[in-house]
């Protein structure tokens, strides 16, 4: 198994998920994995975010949804771009989608619902463009 909560082919599902997202779009998703998050996961999600090299796309408008598997806890972070577009309420709203569905223990109908909703976000405020490249991996990255 790929991960307590994902199995392979619901991580090949997540990819497709994120790649079906960003068709219309010049944002960036990535999802990350881990078991354990000590301390906050939004410091935690801060940091892979820098590490996947999230906060270098072009227009600043890459969003990471990060999940400890096994400490139960979710972050979603906006990069700058995104964040300004979208009001508090977006974010702390997705939140509640994911938490909700994790307790329903639909953990792959709450990861896809999110994602499909940060990519009509990124769809209105990033339409995508003649230039337009994928610059980040849609695969999911595990920790």
């Amino acid at each position: 198994m790929a991960s307590d909560l994902f199995s392979q082919a619901d991580l090949d599902r997540l990819s497709e998920c994120i790649r079906q997202a960003e068709l219309q779009s010049s944002g960036e998703i990535r999802v990350h994995l881990e078991k354990r998050c000590r301390g906050a996961a939004l410091d935690r999600a801060r940091v892979v975010f820098r590490q996947l090299g999230m906060d270098r796309t072009e227009l600043r408008n890459g969003v990471l949804i990060y999940v400890a598997t096994s400490d139960r806890k979710v972050s979603i972070l906006g990069d700058e771009g995104i964040h300004q577009k979208v009001t508090d309420q977006f974010w702390n709203q997705e939140l509640a989608t994911l938490v909700l569905e994790f307790g329903r223990g639909a953990f792959l109908q709450g990861m896809e619902q999110v994602i499909a909703d940060v990519g009509t976000k990124l769809k209105t405020h990033f339409p995508i463009g003649d230039q337009d490249r994928n610059e980040l991996t849609n695969e999911i990255s595990l920790g």
